[in-house]
């Protein structure tokens, strides 16, 4: 073992430093500083290099950390990057969105043994910006181009990240998006201050420069039927995500001003990227001067109430119907959300939504939790006789998000899909019930997370490529015969 490992009991955690919160509340700009190389040897140095690497295990992507963290260490970091890259698309997106604590952080050795975890998403980050910058980061080069030709719809990161193990193969690729930027929910549902647009421009640039097509504003089911396309190409993959919003159900709820998330950060976003957006200019989407109430616990929530304090809000509220130990969100974004003042309203759920034409208040049940439900969590019981009153100029919701009813959308009925909305597949190829149809990622799996989104459609580029393999030699067999 290297003498410049395990220094985890030498060297304590050390995260990089977060912009003042006075400041990082006035604009939406990453809130983290980058490590400089010393201090990121110097983390990586920390790593154990434990026999059993649970950081790699739970990670979705099985990502081989400890062997880059190593390289870090020794100062080696464009094979730190080749090997970070070997496994993931986008390990700049990862290192800064990934829910780390839930996944390799959170089960790191030394995390376990009380010393800290090892800072492995900044690192991750890291490793790549510095890939960028010093020009290591290039498009696939392809070693023999094949005439077979693979239509994906939707760019987000299951998509993407299909497409570019594809091209390795040397497939021809087209991408097709409904909006007028590739990214889908990297561009308009995360907001600048996790995830910086100019870096997911940058992957799609790439994406472009390696001869993957795209075309936008493009909607299958209007555009060109799911058939058509199936004619076009020799095979074919869903990758849309999921983007309906889930409804609280409550007396009120038809009054304005009230939004699923999507809508709201989809206008900072856009208005971030320089766009011309209605709903913002006009105010309706602008929480400058509001008092906002977001309904929701997990990380789009937590999104959310941070895009309305930085859009300069008079009070942020967020309503969670659980306490903070059992949220779903990520506890760092929580704990960024409460040092920005977001007022979190724990064990409360919203009765009903008052005003004339628009949300004036919400009518606020408080909740205790009772015995755990199917899921394992302790279930939210309301209390009678405990209503209170919060104002709201305007309304958030994000509780989740279910699949859109993609058989009708793309004008293929016979197209099977589970009692959820969701496109079923055979586990093991990832086809769909239609021959040569595949489909990865949260229209499959459910709203997920993005580094599940790339593995999956890492996983559906290898089965893609063994159908359409499966196919010529068949092809050739009956004509030899």
């Amino acid at each position: 073992m290297t003498d410049k490992m395990l220094k985890f009991t030498d060297i304590s955690q050390e995260t990089p430093p977060k912009r003042e919160t006075i400041k990082r509340k006035k604009d939406f700009s990453e809130i983290y500083d980058e490590y400089i190389e010393t201090k990121a040897k110097e983390q990586s140095s920390r790593c154990s290099q434990c026999g059993v690497p649970f950081c790699q295990i739970h990670c979705p992507l099985s990502n081989n950390i400890p062997d880059w963290l190593k390289l870090t260490a020794e100062g080696r970091l464009e094979d730190a990057y080749k090997l970070s890259q070997s496994t993931n698309n986008m390990p700049e997106v990862c290192g800064r969105i990934c829910p780390q604590d839930r996944l390799c952080e959170g089960n790191c050795v030394i995390e376990q043994s009380g010393h800290g975890t090892v800072t492995i998403g900044s690192i991750e980050k890291y490793i790549t910006d510095t890939a960028w910058e010093k020009g290591w980061v290039k498009p696939v080069v392809v070693k023999k181009e094949l005439k077979e030709s693979v239509g994906i719809i939707g760019s987000g990161p299951a998509g993407l990240a299909c497409a570019e193990e594809l091209r390795k193969f040397g497939f021809q690729v087209t991408i097709y998006d409904r909006y007028d930027r590739p990214g889908g929910l990297l561009i308009y549902g995360i907001p600048n201050f996790k995830l910086e647009k100019n870096i997911v421009e940058r992957r799609t640039k790439l994406l472009k420069d390696s001869g993957i097509n795209f075309v936008l504003n493009f909607e299958v089911g209007k555009n060109k039927s799911l058939y058509e396309l199936k004619k076009k190409h020799d095979a074919i993959l869903i990758a849309t995500g999921v983007y309906k919003a889930r409804e609280i159900e409550v007396p009120g709820s038809n009054l304005k001003n009230i939004f699923p998330a999507m809508d709201f950060l989809t206008a900072s976003n856009k208005k971030g990227l320089g766009d011309k957006v209605d709903l913002f200019d006009n105010g309706t989407l602008n929480a400058e001067g509001k008092d906002i109430v977001v309904i929701g616990g997990g990380d789009t929530a937590m999104d959310c109430v941070r895009t309305a304090v930085r859009q300069k809000a008079k009070s942020v509220k967020c309503l969670y119907r659980r306490d903070k130990e059992n949220m779903p969100g990520s506890a760092r974004e929580v704990g960024n959300a409460i040092e920005e003042g977001v007022d979190f309203v724990w064990l409360t759920s919203p009765k009903k939504f008052l005003g004339k034409d628009k949300v004036e208040e919400v009518e606020v049940n408080k909740m205790i939790l009772g015995e755990p439900d199917q899921s394992g969590r302790r279930k939210p019981i309301s209390q009678d006789g405990s209503e209170f009153k919060m104002p709201a100029d305007l309304v958030i919701k994000s509780l989740g998000f279910d699949p859109e009813d993609i058989p009708n959308l793309f004008g293929a009925e016979e197209l099977a899909v589970s009692k959820w909305g969701t496109i079923k597949i055979d586990l093991r190829s990832m086809q769909t019930n239609l021959e040569g149809v595949f489909a990865a990622g949260d229209i499959v799996r459910g709203a997920s997370l993005v580094v599940w989104a790339i593995r999956d459609g890492r996983d559906a580029a290898v089965q893609i490529e063994k159908f359409i393999s499966d196919k010529r030699k068949k092809l050739k067999k009956d004509f030899a015969a």
